[in-house]
């Protein structure tokens, strides 16, 4: 299932033909200084963490670094663990088309709202939202984000700090721009009490992201064994970045309770983007339970 949008192809289009334009007006800009010593090549980013656990970031930062040794594409990593007090970061702040992890933000906007006017779900609501879910159902999605509309999500976004967070224009919930720092809060909002979800609302999503149909379990939950399981991926192909595979999940158990966001893009596969993810789910998981 592609997490895309009608008219993807011509906006594809468009933005390549805007990127060759670009490309010819950064041509024409490079004249005579070519003794001039060209800028050094910006230095790839690095894995940083931090851990009130003696030994552990610097573990983690080396094995996370290790799992993405020689993958193609770009990869932005979050990890946060309350038990250890140990966060990791990897372009944090990088901008991704959001896909369908986005439907994680849309259903804490249903709640968020729904707990505003003192009402619970509708049954209608309640279907549509679990399909889009536990199966990824992108009409069910459409639904819920016409629904909604655009002030009541960014009010949630206000009210999630999740300033980094661009709801997709006319409709395309699958464009929307997110972050690693963003969906970090948000998976930090839905595991811990807090005044913008109320303890009902988590428990659904959680309860929901459990129960996601097994051949879209793949991603951050890969490795883990002894805890408990949510999670919401996304995968979506396009003209520019080839194909974007995220996974957003939340783990609980073995002494940890911690949350993993790895977004990707200029995969040449779903399947590529996949194996990157799960490469470093699995040395997270490892490193935590040996913790």
């Amino acid at each position: 299932m592609t997490h895309g949008t009608a008219s993807e192809n011509s906006k594809g289009a468009a933005g390549r033909a805007r990127a060759v334009v670009a490309a010819g007006l950064g041509a024409g800009l490079v004249i005579a200084p070519l003794a001039a010593a060209a800028p050094a090549a910006a230095a790839t980013p690095a894995v940083s963490c931090t851990s009130a656990k003696a030994g552990l970031a610097d573990k983690l930062k080396r094995d996370i670094t290790a799992a993405l040794a020689n993958r193609q594409g770009t990869v932005a990593v979050g990890l946060y663990d309350r038990s250890t007090k140990t966060t990791c970061t990897l372009r944090a702040s990088s901008a991704f088309d959001s896909a369908s992890v986005v439907k994680v933000t849309v259903l804490a906007t249903l709640l968020w709202d729904a707990k505003k006017h003192n009402r619970y779900l509708t049954d209608r609501e309640a279907s549509l939202s679990k399909a889009m879910i536990t199966k990824s159902d992108n009409a069910a999605t459409t639904t819920l984000w016409k629904q909604l509309g655009m002030t009541k999500i960014k009010g949630f976004l206000a009210a999630a700090g999740m300033t980094q967070t661009k709801p997709g224009a006319d409709g395309y919930w699958g464009l929307t721009q997110i972050t690693v720092t963003d969906e970090q809060k948000l998976l930090k909002l839905v595991t811990a009490k807090n005044s913008v979800l109320s303890d009902n609302s988590r428990a659904y999503i959680l309860k929901l992201m459990g129960q996601v149909v097994s051949s879209q379990r793949w991603g951050t939950p890969y490795g883990a064994s002894g805890v408990s399981v949510a999670v919401k991926n996304g995968w979506l192909q396009r003209a520019t970045h080839g194909w974007r595979v995220h996974s957003v999940g939340a783990f609980k158990g073995g002494g940890h309770d911690y949350m993993i966001t790895v977004l990707s893009h200029g995969n040449s596969t779903m399947n590529y983007g996949i194996t990157t993810i799960q490469a470093v789910a699995k040395v997270i998981h490892k490193d935590l339970k040996a913790s």
